[in-house]
């Protein structure tokens, strides 16, 4: 027997609970699963909040043990490719969506969705990355292979506070780049320029309607928000410049037109963090292990126990998380 989140939906009831589950009932809600891990560490991410308040239908079948991230230990395996004592990562493939995720203290796992824990990481610095920094560094994956380079301007982070958003400021400028941090808590710059931004606007001027094209200020962009914040970065990318897209916090509209990326060669890449392949995984896991510094990430973390995610998911919702947070499932 073990603890987890258990999210459950009857009718127009929605429940949310740390529960007692038995091995044998996970075994039967995770088929075609051969890995089990005891979970060490996992995390609440932006789509964590909104399932476990159900906010948006991010659950598709129930019940579901929430969460997309865990870190731990390989417990039992039947893939070759993991032997018990392992360590690994699971970010994603539907995890809390479709298959029973990682506010657990065991999980069952497909082998083909782990990720070796990279040796400079323990688990818990790994979920205090966890989706949120993995997607960061995908993004910066993607503009660098893009063939964005530092010197050829000021990259804007939208959403800077927030676990993606802090986690693109640290990569980018450990890597060379100039980084303009878009925030609704200016009061932050304190935070925000001891990971690395070197400018803070406030986010309002992203988030309203703006003209198709605007005056150039951007080499290139991370965005988590969508929505006007999305369509503004475009609007004020540089000839030949790229805007990385991974998140929704604004919106899922896209309320632009054609003429960035007619007139100004402008390019809207797409970050897909949940069926990324194995390689541009390893890639990103790759970026992190050479630019995150320890006591940077550190800084940006709060602990919490398994009980203790039902605030946090309120939080972020409303707002009022910065950094990131991670989940000591075993207390």
């Amino acid at each position: 027997m073990f603890q987890a989140i258990v999210l459950n939906r009857n009718g127009e009831q929605f429940e949310a609970a740390v529960r007692t589950v038995s091995e044998d009932e996970l075994a039967r809600q995770t088929p075609g699963a051969d890995v089990l891990l005891d979970v060490e560490y996992s995390t609440v991410n932006y789509k964590d909040a909104l399932a476990l308040t159900n906010k948006s239908p991010i659950v598709r079948r129930w019940p579901m043990v929430a969460g997309i991230d865990c870190a731990g230990r390989v417990a039992a395996s039947e893939d070759p490719r993991w032997r018990i004592g392992d360590r690994a990562i699971l970010n994603g493939w539907g995890a809390s969506e479709q298959h029973w995720g990682g506010l657990t203290q065991k999980a069952r796992v497909r082998g083909d969705w782990l990720v070796p824990l990279p040796s400079g990481f323990t688990t818990r610095q790994a979920m205090a990355i966890g989706t949120a920094g993995y997607t960061a560094a995908l993004s910066v994956g993607a503009l660098e292979r893009f063939g964005v380079q530092p010197g050829q301007g000021d990259v804007l982070v939208t959403g800077a506070t927030g676990g993606v958003g802090s986690i693109a400021i640290v990569l980018l400028a450990a890597r060379g780049f100039r980084v303009v941090a878009s925030t609704g808590k200016l009061a932050e710059s304190d935070y925000l320029k001891r990971l690395g931004a070197s400018e803070l606007i406030d986010r309002k001027e992203l988030q309203v309607p703006g003209k198709p094209l605007q005056s150039e200020r951007w080499a290139a962009a991370i965005d988590s928000a969508g929505s006007h914040t999305l369509a503004n970065a475009c609007a004020q990318a540089k000839r030949g410049g790229a805007v990385a897209a991974c998140g929704l916090a604004q919106g899922m509209d896209l309320p632009t037109t054609v003429a960035p990326f007619i007139l100004r060669g402008v390019s809207l890449l797409g970050i897909d963090s949940v069926q990324a392949p194995q390689a541009r995984r390893l890639a990103a896991w790759q970026i992190l292990s050479e630019s995150l510094d320890p006591a940077l990430l550190e800084s940006m973390v709060r602990e919490v126990p398994l009980a203790g995610v039902f605030d946090v998911a309120r939080e972020i919702l409303d707002g009022r998380n910065i950094g990131r947070v991670v989940v000591d499932v075993n207390r």
